[in-house]
């Protein structure tokens, strides 16, 4: 006699998936390949208004960095359970918000690190040699041939503000050219290779050569290197920003090249940028000389886009089918074995005493044997997963519904 398979609450069939802003085919085949067919595409990010008619229906939404997710956005999304930020950051959306209601939200934190550190030692060469201004002289027919200004990167030093998953990987590529590397981070790091921990930002500033910034953006890097700051700088350091777009003032770091404070920038992030590519652009260190404005291309690489669209896409999946938050932002992290014989329940929570106590209480009142339990919580929310008899599955929903502070639930197998 065939074996009758387990029910699930949301056969892969029936899961509408919602994609914004081109994001990388790799993902759109992973989840083709593993089952998912309702699969939506748009190849830009959506204003609220938009979203909200959107997201209406969808399980799964991928964004990239451009997409907004407000509170709003969340109010509309009655069956949303996850979100794939196919890019590094989380900031575009309201985690606070998903949190609350019980939304996974997940990134991919690592998968772009090689492509913005190859991009910012190749920026320092660029602006070190002045090639901007000799590449633009001989576009327009004049044979700038000359060395004043131009400088070798052997010898000099590199200051990274931010040793994270990029500054530190700039700092392995930067010694193996033979310059001298120190860091500045508020958080204690381990250094790599000969790198030098610098206590305070005004003295990483002041020893610097060429300064760059790998900085989140939060209340205290805004601005972060501001008219006082850029003071500090050694006279003719380069600057390079692959971060985040508020964290300098531009206005003042345009004063401090015109007046030959700092010599050269490159600068890849802007505090407003446009939608869309080809939409007019506007910046303060526009028509400056030895100055590399690129449009938020640090992580623009097949490479990363294709190690990102795996990434979140497996994170995704792991979520979908086996109930794991490993990577989440926002659920409680937890990496979960199979357990035979069962089927398994997601149950999420606001993390108040009492509610694991009434969960095993009510099955425990009605007979249903519990085969496996893991519980973990964050400030705001707890996530069970509960491995029960499949005989008693359908039971054992219908009164953790009833659950106090009950904020999600799902029956995933």
């Amino acid at each position: 006699m065939k074996r009758k398979e387990s029910k699930t609450s949301y056969p892969k069939e029936k899961i509408k998936i919602l994609f914004l802003e081109n994001i990388s085919d790799t993902a759109i085949k992973k989840f083709k390949q593993n089952g998912y067919t309702q699969i939506e595409r748009i190849g830009r990010a959506l204003s609220d208004e938009e979203l909200i008619k959107e997201i209406k229906g969808v399980h799964i939404l991928g964004i990239r960095s451009k997409t907004k997710i407000t509170k709003k956005v969340l109010d509309a999304a009655t069956k949303l359970q996850a979100i794939g930020c196919f890019c590094i950051g989380v900031n575009q959306i309201d985690l606070n918000e998903a949190t609350k209601k019980g939304v996974a939200v997940f990134n991919a934190p690592y998968s772009n690190t090689r492509s913005v550190a190859e991009l910012v030692i190749g920026s320092a060469i660029m602006l070190i040699r002045r090639i901007s201004e000799k590449n633009k002289a001989a576009h327009e027919g004049v044979w700038l041939k000359e060395s004043n200004g131009s400088y070798e990167l052997r010898g000099k030093t590199l200051g990274i503000i931010g040793y994270g998953n990029i500054g530190s990987q700039v700092s392995v590529l930067a010694e193996s050219l033979g310059l001298k590397v120190i860091f500045y981070d508020v958080e204690t790091k381990l250094p790599l290779g000969n790198a030098a921990r610098i206590k305070s930002l005004k003295d990483i500033l002041k020893l610097s050569d060429i300064i760059t910034l790998h900085v989140p953006e939060t209340e205290q890097t805004k601005n972060l290197l501001h008219q006082t700051n850029i003071k500090l700088c050694k006279k003719g350091a380069i600057i390079i920003n692959y971060a985040r777009g508020e964290v300098i003032d531009l206005v003042a770091l345009r004063n401090a090249i015109l007046s030959n404070q700092i010599s050269g920038a490159a600068v890849d992030v802007f505090p407003i940028e446009p939608e869309k590519s080809g939409d007019s652009f506007l910046c303060p260190l526009q028509g400056l000389p030895n100055v590399i404005l690129t449009p938020h291309i640090g992580g623009s690489t097949e490479e990363a886009q294709q190690n990102i669209g795996n990434d979140v896409s497996l994170k995704l999946f792991e979520f979908l089918e086996k109930g794991s938050s490993f990577g989440s932002q926002t659920i409680p992290s937890l990496a979960l074995p199979p357990q035979e014989g069962s089927h398994r329940i997601l149950h999420i929570h606001q993390n108040l005493p009492g509610v694991l106590s009434e969960i095993n209480t009510q099955l425990s009142k009605n007979n249903i044997n519990i085969l496996g339990q893991y519980l973990k919580t964050n400030d705001d929310i707890g996530y069970v997963v509960l491995d029960v008899d499949r005989l008693l599955s359908e039971r054992a929903i219908q009164l953790l519904k009833e659950v106090k502070h009950s904020i999600k639930l799902r029956l995933l197998y």
